[in-house]
Order: C-alpha cells, then sequence, then structure tokens
C-alpha cells in the first residue's frame, strides 16, 4: 500500500488548518480546551492514531471524543492504547508537537515519526472511534476519521459512547473476543447478566431498598444508563434526572465532590434515599444522600474504595486462597479513609501521582488491585493468577458449597468490573452488589469511618508547569520556599494536610487542605492559596476566605 503523504499536508491546510498560536498540551486525560481550537488537533490526533496501530502491529487503538466532566463549551480527545490503557506516556510528548507543529511542516513531522519508530505503512491500521453528547463533538469527531483516512487507514466510528465503553470495545477487540464482545451490546449484556447473579431473587435486603435516583450530568451517562436500566429489568429501580440540559452545569460528579452539595434536580430529594452522580462522559462516579437533619452527605471515591475493598477481601478469605490485595490512592484521599484501611481492614495502601495511568499501573502490581481517586475514578484489576486461582477454586469439586459459592460470587463479580478503566456505571452497579450483599443504606455505609473536613480550591496562574511537585504530589519542589511555607501553615492546625499540584487540563493550580474541623480546614485552604498566588504567578483576583 503506497501512500502519498503530500495529501496530509494538503488535507490539513484546505480542510483542517490550524488556526490558532495557542499551545495545547495533552496532558493527564489527553487534550482540553475550548472546542474552536480543536479541529486541527482532532486531525492530527486521526493521523497519529493510524501510527500508533501500525506500530502495535495493527492492534485497534481508541479515539474518544470528550471533555469528560469540563464545561459545555470545552472538548477534548485522548488516544486509547491496545489493552484498554491511556496512551503510553512516552507518546503523549509526541501527540502534544505534532498537535502543535504549523501546517506546512506537518508532513514533516509524519514522516520523522514513521522512520523514528520504523513504521511499516503496509500494515493495515483501525481505529475505533467515539464521542459524548457535546454539540460540537460530531465535526470533532468527523476531522478524527478525516486523519484516519488520510493515511489510509480503517475507522470505525461508534458514534456517542461513555469512554469507559470505548476502552472495553478496545480491549474486546484486541483479544479476538476473549474480554466480551466488542459491540455496545455485549457491553450492556455482560454488566447485566453479572449483576442479576448477584442479586438472585431476592432484590431488597435489610436496610437496603432497590430505589436509586441517577443523576447522569445532562451527558452519555443519562443515555447509556437509560438502556442498561431496560437490561436490568425489575432487579433495581433506577430513576434518571439530568438527562438532556447543558452537560456538566450545576450536576454531575465533579460538581458534586467539589461544591460538596447537591446537584440540579436533587434539592428537594427525601431524606435517606440513596443518590448517585456520575460525570458528562460516565467515568466518575460519587454517592449521596439528604440525612435527617437535611444536610448534604458525600460518599465519594474514597469510600468507594473501601467498601468494595472489604467485600472482596472478605469473599477471598472465605475461598481460603493467597491473593495479595491492595488498594492505590492518590494525594487526594481523605486521611480518615487511609486509616481506615490500615488499620482496620489491614490492607495495603500505595500512593501515587494524580492520573489513570500511575493508578492503573500500580494496581497491576497486585493479584487484586483496587484504585479509586477520590472524586470517583477507579476501577479493580484482578491478575491472570487471580482469575485462574479463582476458577480453580469453583470447578474444585472436593470443596465445600459454602466456599465455591463465594468463588462464583468472586466470579460473577469480576464480570461485573470494567477492568480496562474507571466505569460509573460498572462501578455504580458494584456498589448497588455490594450494599444489598450487606443489607446496608447509605447511612450505614457511611459509618465505616468519619472524614476529616476538606477543600479544594483552584488558583488562576499565568503558568501552570512553574509548579512542580515530588512524593507522589505531596511536595512541592518548584518555585522554591512554597513547599516551605505551605509545613508552616500546615502545622497552626491539628490534624492538618495540605497540598497544590498544577492542572493537567488547564491553567490552575489545584490546592488541597484537611484538618480536624471545617473552620481550619476553610482557613489552611485560603492561607494556602494566598501564599500560592503569590509565589507561583497568580492572575486575576486574590483569593480571598469568605466571613465565618
Amino acid at each position: 500500500m503506497s501512500l502519498n503523504l503530500k495529501s496530509i499536508t494538503a488535507f490539513a491546510r484546505e480542510v483542517h488548518p490550524k488556526k490558532t498560536d495557542k499551545f495545547i498540551q495533552y496532558g493527564t486525560a489527553g487534550f482540553r480546551t475550548n472546542y474552536e481550537y480543536l479541529d486541527h488537533v482532532m486531525y492530527r490526533m486521526g493521523l497519529l492514531a493510524v501510527l500508533r496501530s501500525r506500530f502495535k502491529k495493527g492492534q485497534v487503538i481508541g479515539v474518544m471524543i470528550t471533555a469528560s466532566h469540563n464545561p459545555e463549551v470545552d472538548n477534548g480527545v485522548k488516544l486509547v492504547d491496545p489493552a484498554g490503557e491511556m496512551l503510553e506516556q512516552a507518546w503523549e510528548g509526541i501527540a502534544s508537537k505534532l498537535a502543535n507543529v504549523p501546517d506546512d511542516e506537518l508532513q514533516n513531522e509524519i514522516e520523522t515519526l514513521i522512520n523514528e519508530f520504523n513504521i511499516d505503512n503496509t500494515t493495515q491500521a483501525r481505529v475505533f472511534v467515539g464521542m459524548d453528547t457535546r454539540f460540537h463533538s460530531p465535526s470533532l469527531a468527523k476531522a478524527v476519521v478525516d486523519g484516519i483516512i488520510t493515511l489510509r487507514g480503517t475507522p470505525k466510528d461508534f458514534g456517542i459512547v461513555t469512554t469507559p465503553m470505548l476502552h472495553y470495545l478496545v480491549v474486546c477487540e484486541n483479544t479476538k473476543g476473549t474480554y466480551g464482545k466488542p459491540t455496545e451490546e455485549g457491553y450492556f449484556d455482560k454488566l447485566a447478566t453479572a449483576f442479576k447473579n448477584l442479586r438472585g431473587s431476592a432484590f431488597e435486603n435489610g436496610n437496603y431498598k432497590k430505589k436509586v435516583l441517577f443523576d447522569g450530568a445532562n451527558g452519555v451517562g443519562a443515555l447509556k444508563m437509560k438502556i442498561m436500566a431496560q437490561k436490568l429489568e425489575s432487579t433495581i429501580d433506577v430513576e434518571i434526572l439530568n438527562k438532556d440540559g447543558k452537560i456538566n452545569f450545576n450536576c454531575g460528579a465533579d460538581f458534586v465532590k467539589v461544591q460538596q452539595k447537591f446537584p440540579l434536580s436533587f434539592e428537594d430529594v427525601t431524606p435517606g434515599v440513596r443518590c448517585v452522580s456520575v460525570d458528562g462522559d460516565a467515568d466518575r462516579v460519587v454517592y449521596f444522600y439528604k440525612n435527617e437533619e437535611g444536610k448534604f452527605v458525600l460518599l465519594d471515591g474514597d469510600r468507594i474504595a473501601t467498601l468494595l475493598a472489604s467485600y472482596l477481601n472478605d469473599l477471598v478469605k472465605q475461598v481460603k486462597i493467597d491473593l495479595k490485595l491492595g488498594i492505590v490512592q492518590t494525594a487526594y484521599a481523605n486521611g480518615a479513609s487511609t486509616d481506615y484501611i490500615i488499620k482496620e481492614l489491614k490492607i495495603p495502601v500505595a500512593c501515587v501521582p494524580t492520573g489513570v495511568k500511575h493508578l492503573h499501573h500500580k494496581a497491576l502490581e497486585y493479584d487484586i488491585g483496587c484504585y479509586f481517586e477520590a472524586n470517583g475514578h477507579g476501577t479493580i484489576i484482578f491478575s491472570p493468577r487471580a482469575k485462574t486461582a479463582i476458577l480453580n477454586a469453583y470447578e474444585n469439586q472436593e470443596l465445600n458449597q459454602e466456599l465455591r459459592e463465594a468463588a462464583k460470587k468472586l466470579l460473577s463479580t469480576i464480570n461485573l468490573i470494567n477492568e480496562t478503566v474507571g466505569d460509573a456505571i460498572s462501578d455504580m452497579l458494584l456498589v448497588e452488589t455490594v450494599l444489598h450483599a450487606k443489607g446496608w443504606d447509605l447511612k450505614e455505609w457511611n459509618g465505616l469511618y468519619k472524614d476529616l473536613p476538606n477543600l479544594q480550591l483552584k488558583v488562576k496562574v499565568q503558568d501552570r508547569n512553574l509548579v512542580t511537585t515530588t512524593d507522589a504530589e505531596r511536595k512541592c519542589v518548584t518555585p522554591s520556599g512554597l513547599q516551605q511555607e505551605i509545613d508552616s501553615l500546615v502545622q497552626k492546625y491539628p490534624r492538618g494536610r495540605s497540598f497544590v499540584r498544577p492542572s493537567g487540563t488547564e491553567d490552575v493550580v489545584r490546592v488541597y487542605a484537611e484538618a480536624e474541623n471545617q473552620e481550619d480546614t476553610l482557613k489552611l485552604a485560603y492561607e494556602v492559596a494566598k501564599v500560592t498566588f503569590k509565589m507561583a504567578g497568580g492572575v486575576g483576583d486574590e483569593p480571598m476566605m469568605p466571613k465565618l
């Protein structure tokens, strides 16, 4: 197959020209910015996906068009590697460079990559494309497809899907159906079958009721949950809210987690009713409820991790197999959750930098690796050794019925989990399964431990890259002296902890603070934000603490 690489530049100039000098960087979740800057980036990511597929000997690469929890005006794109993981880190810089070179240098850059990686242009390249529900996603998806076709790749456009669904589809195709059927229907059927098997014939148990209110963030999660709810039939009663408004506007998992208050449509919810919120592309999930005093109560990714890990730990002990279970967190994990996991559950905890790729990589070191960010993004990974041991236990006729039944539950649990990436729908169904098994309502779940009050702030800066960190982002390296200032502030407050890190998606520095009480937490957060503003090139108004 001969390629006319001159068509790369011709197509770029005529159809997808670079219209901005704004530098656009491939961050922790790909490219994200105002959609008006992204047409040329999408075309070029189509080109890169083809090269990546050929470099990976013709395996399918995924391209997902989404800005996840960002406002509606934003969009983004990220590449999915063959095993469902994020794009290899070494290629992130390649993606950034390719997105920013002038049109007349694009062909030369592609030729350089072909030569540098010894890419065989005769290898069939296959690329799966998916998008979220933003009004500008279809035109951006077309730009991706144009890039794929320009380099003679074969695109398969799945249209509107959740981000986790695209990851799932890529893995299914590359494992030749071993992981599941590479179709939307295959995804729904696999999860629904596993959920029904675990639920059994009793749909309610103890304080667990099957009614749940679902905040769809006015995004793709609402659309796909509607289909899933139909598949689940009467096993669970899901009422979907926030399904056709402005995506992520005063709703969705990120809003609920960061603002720590009820999303739109949930202000008058009945106390005690179980509520769950996903984000715009349905890869994050958090739970919440209104308590007897009418106050908002959040159950975030930390609490999801502890709930799921304790359930799996109990099942593994019942089966009596020697498997290494571990939980992976980031610096955003509430200190109280870490204490509970170590002291009460006695499960090892690892801390890694923010970003799914770091969590996922670390989780692979365990037989059962459970990773969740506090924002609700996470999943559980089972090693081949773990899967084999569990299957052998189930098939061992010499074991008693109780052990084999526990092994059967573990096998169904594995099928309910989307191991490729954090999946809000899959994770929600897993949480529902555990709560049902324990007979718990959200109050009982929340009672496992008491969170330390915490607060997240954003500090607008001219250049977020001036802030660098170490120790899993818990210590600031530059600007010089900033960490010493933070340490000094933290020492003023009992159980105080705070850190700053550059955002991976926007020009802000993120501030996290926690302390023994709400007032101290508020003071610490704003004091750290102020010193960060002064020392890291803050722009706009200096952070000001609201009056207590």
